[in-house]
């Protein structure tokens, strides 16, 4: 292949080297830029995203798989109906999950209530993870075991009952996306609000923390119809080439993906919390505070 000529290469050094320079003093320019790309840097989100989904699927699906086991048929089927939808479980897929609660059904006695009550403190592992992501994001330090102890409980609790009334409220119970998709971007919101609000332990405003809830419920509204068009077709390839490991690798995988999105909103809503006039519209006080940014 022959070289471009010199001139042309000239052209092109010099508008590397302007593009590189609007890049280093963007920053500089536009202060939320550079606060983003610290956050970012500060949160490390791939890291968090793969601590979140292994904890969710490692602890709190068997936790899901409990709660559905000793709860009514109605619920048992409502845990079905969610998993397949939020995980895109057809055919073979969702076939072995309904073989799977039922076969835990039959041995429901042979469980006991101490087996579940082990899987359920066990899930708060998940908890303790989204706590570590909250506070690395608001750059707070960790909270007390004692003071912490009981939220994860409680987070686990409502999540795993949130999860089960999942897939009816995408649907709008009934009546379809048109409302469905309204009540899931609330019902998001509402739900990572609270989230952050109980495992910060009150150490940030409510008002703080509603531009992250907001972006969390973009996120589970964007992800969410993605997942209608990617993850069916991934779990059905999955499960061909894979079998039953084929579902481990997409929901694995898939969970990465939500957790990421979440994360990330959790961050940039800090960082635009922090812009000056909307702190100051959300109550919000703009002198440094000890962790580094504006305390609230």
């Amino acid at each position: 292949m022959s070289e471009p000529p010199p001139g042309r290469m000239a052209r092109l050094k010099q508008r590397s080297a302007e593009v590189a320079e609007f890049l280093r003093v963007l920053p500089e320019q536009v202060p939320m830029i550079g606060r983003a790309l610290h956050q970012l840097l500060h949160v490390r989100l791939l890291d968090c995203a793969t601590r979140l989904a292994a904890q969710s699927f490692l602890s709190a699906l068997p936790a899901l798989f409990v709660l559905a086991v000793f709860a009514p048929s109605s619920i048992r089927d409502g845990v079905v109906h969610s998993l397949r939808h939020e995980l895109g479980l057809q055919g073979q897929a969702g076939e072995s999950v309904q073989q799977l609660l039922q076969t835990g059904k039959d041995q429901e006695t042979g469980f006991g209530v101490v087996g579940a009550l082990v899987t359920l403190l066990s899930a708060t592992a998940l908890s303790r993870a989204v706590q570590r992501v909250c506070e690395r994001c608001w750059e707070l330090p960790k909270s007390g075991t004692r003071m912490a102890a009981w939220r994860w409980l409680v987070l686990l609790l409502v999540w795993l009952v949130v999860l089960v009334f999942q897939a009816p409220l995408r649907n709008g119970f009934g009546l379809g996306g048109w409302l469905g998709i309204p009540l899931t971007f609330l019902a998001a919101c509402a739900l990572w609000w609270w989230t952050q609000h109980l495992l910060l332990a009150r150490r940030v405003r409510w008002l703080p923390l509603l531009p992250g809830s907001l972006l969390c419920g973009v996120a589970v509204i964007g992800l969410g119809l993605a997942a209608r068009i990617y993850l069916p077709r991934a779990m059905t390839r999955s499960v061909q080439q894979f079998g039953s490991y084929g579902v481990v690798f997409t929901s694995l995988s898939w969970l990465i993906v939500l957790f990421a999105g979440l994360t990330l909103a959790i961050a940039m809503g800090r960082v635009i919390a922090e812009e000056p006039q909307i702190a100051h519209w959300l109550g919000g006080r703009t002198e440094p505070g000890v962790w580094g940014g504006p305390r609230f």
